[in-house]
């Protein structure tokens, strides 16, 4: 596949993740508003940064084979 190609997938693949990933964390997020803030923190910083982890193989995948690619 080229990269181009790989870049469009994991573009289209990213997004869809993060609209889910997004929709999950203010979903959950709800169910801590009546309870202890710093619950609430921890797990708004967890979800804030958490969405990477993820995503590292995506990202790997579509940044793999780039310099076979480029000429030189």
């Amino acid at each position: 596949m080229s990269s181009a190609n790989r870049r469009l997938v994991a573009s289209l693949v990213i997004i869809v993740f993060l609209a889910v990933w997004i929709w999950g964390a203010a979903t959950l997020g709800t169910y801590l508003a009546n309870g202890p803030k710093w619950l609430a923190l921890i797990y708004f910083i967890v979800a804030g940064i958490g969405w990477a982890v993820p995503l590292r193989p995506v990202l790997r995948w579509m940044n793999s084979g780039v310099e076979n690619e480029r000429p030189g």
